[in-house]
């Protein structure tokens, strides 16, 4: 199994919206620019993680993208599910459904056991992980915050 960069960057994108932005609004172009990813990709990106529920959007001056929930109520599995769907490391576990029709063993499958077991635990893992924790080791490792200009005001 392999992560598509989907969900890759989806996970990259959330994470510079948390700890660059937290609550306010970010723009398609600063995440752009900082996460090394192309705007246009991003945007389509963002349309999935819109209807996974993980984030919203603001139109206008002080518009832009904003997470749905706080830091430390969004999870990474969470974010892959909404970029690439259900996750397991083989398809004949998702859903707990057993073996596809054209598996030859159907459901007789002695391996198939340790595939949803592999697959429980990399869930569960993922799902134990949350934005914040990711902000936590970004301040952790002395990453800078870079300040969104368009809420700074100087007297």
């Amino acid at each position: 199994m392999r992560l598509s960069t989907k969900s890759r960057y989806g996970l990259r994108a959330l994470f510079d919206m948390a700890y660059h932005a937290g609550t306010l609004p970010a723009q398609i172009k600063d995440i752009s620019r900082r996460q090394n990813i192309s705007p246009r990709y991003l945007e389509q990106i963002f349309q999935d993680l819109k209807r996974g529920g993980l984030l919203k959007s603001r139109r206008g001056p002080q518009g832009g993208y904003f997470l749905s929930r706080k830091p430390h109520e969004i999870n990474v599995h969470q974010v892959v599910t909404a970029a690439e769907g259900e996750m397991a490391l083989v398809d004949c576990v998702k859903s707990g459904k057993g073996c596809k029709k054209e598996c030859e063993l159907n459901n007789e499958c002695v391996t198939q056991k340790i595939w949803m077991e592999g697959s429980k635990r990399l869930n569960d893992y993922l799902s134990s992980v949350t934005l914040k924790d990711l902000c936590d080791d970004a301040k952790a490792m002395g990453m800078e915050k870079e300040l969104d200009h368009r809420f700074m005001y100087f007297i």
